[in-house]
């Protein structure tokens, strides 16, 4: 895909891995839409990008979890740019390592309806946008969770095995269409994440999430007759 001038959605754009693919995407002078639920995080985002040759950036403050909220965001995303190419879906939050009856239920469902579930109402709300453009492309940010069995992360884990599964599904239902589907998922990605629920891990050994980035802008780069639909990256 040549992405200049194409339309980037990236959701959780705010910091850690969303961060940098949105300023690896703006090297490409791409369009960038960025969402997540922090505006002042975006505002630098988006002054980084710019520094960086993307040709546009737009910021939309939402929680995700809000659908009504999702719904108007993406109302006002059609209205000021007419349409999307790219959706990354990427943002994420980590469940703090408990036992399953130790987990409040508040956090547990957050972490299901920002992992999976306003996974897939964007996917579904960018859907219509995407199926009018010659090539469109759908990647889904999850992990490694879904392949190994983490004891005491039970929650976080059901999400990501959801994501694998959704966008397994997702890829028949657009197979002859002119979406493209992938997901990547990786191992521990060194990003404050983890910080956020007082989980102390020796990120430094983690992923880079620059890294990760290139990797993004690698698959979509690609050419339509050759597509990494299913990526797993690991330190």
């Amino acid at each position: 895909m040549e992405l200049k001038n194409k339309v980037v959605v990236i959701t959780g754009a705010s910091d850690g891995i969303g961060r940098s693919i949105a300023l690896r995407l703006a090297k490409d002078s791409t369009k960038l839409v960025l969402i997540a639920r922090n505006q002042e995080k975006l505002s630098a985002v988006k002054e980084e990008a710019m520094k960086l040759w993307a040709v546009s950036v737009h910021i939309y403050p939402c929680d995700i979890r809000d659908t009504k909220l999702l719904e108007s965001t993406v109302e006002s995303i059609v209205s000021d740019l007419g349409g999307v190419d790219v959706l990354i879906n990427n943002a994420g939050i980590w469940q703090k390592a408990m036992q399953l009856d130790e987990i409040e239920s508040s956090t547990i469902e957050d972490v299901l309806d920002i992992n999976l579930t306003a996974l897939i109402h964007s996917t579904r709300l960018f859907l219509p946008m995407l199926r009018t453009r010659d090539e469109a492309a759908i990647i889904n940010v999850s992990s490694k969770a879904w392949v190994v069995p983490q004891g005491w992360f039970s929650v976080y884990s059901a999400t990501k095995y959801g994501v694998r599964w959704f966008t397994e599904v997702l890829k028949e239902d657009l197979k002859d269409t002119n979406i493209r589907v992938a997901w990547l998922y990786q191992s521990g990605t060194n990003t404050n994440m983890f910080a956020k629920v007082d989980e102390d891990f020796p990120v430094e050994k983690f992923t880079n999430p620059a890294d990760l980035a290139d990797v993004v802008a690698y698959m979509l780069w690609l050419p339509p007759k050759i597509w990494l639909h299913d990526v797993r990256v690991a330190f």
